[in-house]
């Protein structure tokens, strides 16, 4: 039961993150985030219009082959986060608690990275007994 529960989780998260960066992209084009990152992490960030939607589908198929990408894109988008907010949060560390931005994507980002050990372990103990991935773990 506990596996829906995670995987619901990081479909949530990751839907949320498609939507953040669609909306970024309707608001400002393929350069809204030319103002604040460097030409790599401004690739990345458009290209998680197609990441974070591909990781939804992957995890929601409730497969242990949806867990690894799921949990590299969520370190990518974090670090990458971290890497473009550091200087406002050098500045002022008041910054980070705020409810939309480092805070919310560094939690996500440990709730999947911790629970993809777990996930996998379950899901390959199901596959082995038979048992669809996402009824394992009672």
């Amino acid at each position: 039961m506990w596996v829906r529960w995670v995987l619901a989780g990081d479909v949530v998260g990751f839907l949320e993150g498609a939507g953040a960066h669609c909306l970024d992209l309707i608001r400002g084009g393929v350069h809204f985030y030319a103002v604040f990152a460097p030409v790599p992490l401004q690739v990345f960030f458009v290209g998680l219009v197609v990441l974070d939607p591909l990781t939804v589908v992957l995890v929601g198929l409730a497969r242990p082959e949806g867990v690894w990408p799921a949990s590299g894109v969520v370190v990518l988008d974090v670090l990458a986060n971290w890497c473009v907010n550091w200087p406002q949060v050098k500045e002022d560390p008041a910054v980070l608690p705020y409810p939309v931005g480092l805070l919310p994507i560094t939690l996500f980002g440990l709730f999947v990275a911790a629970s993809s050990a777990p996930l996998l372990r379950v899901m390959a103990r199901a596959r082995i007994g038979g048992a669809p991935a996402g009824e394992a773990g009672g």
